[in-house]
């Protein structure tokens, strides 16, 4: 009977064993994938992004970093995404501040394609409004200033000038994306510069 005892006891030893060992190999991995993940991307102004995955010279643990994030699946050369959860002071985004995206002359996302600024909410869900407006882009209408800058209005009620460069936010939190198809030679080289999110109208609450 002891014998008996001793072996079940063994074997529960060796099982829970196992299962221990799964746990905290899976957990390493979500680790490690992590730290690639933050050691891959470039972040500026409050973006950030990464140009080296979608390679097929990629070994496995940065392909598993890409995996985690999908802005970072494709090849840079078809396309690349910026995203930020903050604007350029580095303070969380929430609807209930006014933000202004400012492009200089000459200063829009160089493509082949086409560009985009993307609202979605904390959870990267996209986000419900009164016009049905989720994305501004190249092909928007955008109207400039005397300048030739662009400004896209980033707020939860409309703007008082330019309607057409609002992007509508929620109430609370939000992020954007910045998307690039056929991204130029500034993008791919690194040497754009996307530019920070600013708030405005009276500062933080």
């Amino acid at each position: 009977m002891f014998s008996f005892l001793r072996k079940r006891t063994t074997a529960i030893d060796i099982v829970q064993g196992i299962i221990a060992g799964g746990v905290l190999a899976f957990f390493t991995a979500i680790l490690v994938m992590a730290a690639e993940d933050r050691a891959i991307n470039t972040r500026l102004n409050g973006w950030n992004t990464t140009l080296q995955c979608g390679k097929a010279r990629n070994g496995i643990l940065l392909r598993a970093a890409c995996a985690m994030d999908i802005a970072a699946l494709n090849l840079p050369e078809e396309e690349v995404y910026w995203q930020t959860f903050v604007d350029g002071a580095g303070h969380k985004l929430n609807g209930q501040h006014g933000y202004v995206l400012h492009f200089p002359p000459g200063g829009l996302p160089p493509n082949n394609a086409a560009w985009s600024v993307t609202m979605g909410d904390s959870r990267r869900r996209m986000v419900d409004n009164p016009i049905h407006r989720y994305s501004v882009g190249g092909t928007s209408g955008l109207v400039p200033n005397t300048d030739g800058s662009i400004d896209i209005y980033i707020q939860n009620t409309v703007p008082a000038v330019h309607e057409s460069n609002w992007l509508p936010a929620p109430c609370g939190r939000f992020m954007l994306w910045l998307r690039i198809y056929q991204p130029g030679a500034a993008i791919l080289n690194g040497t754009y510069r996307a530019p920070p999110v600013v708030e405005v109208e009276g500062g933080r609450k």
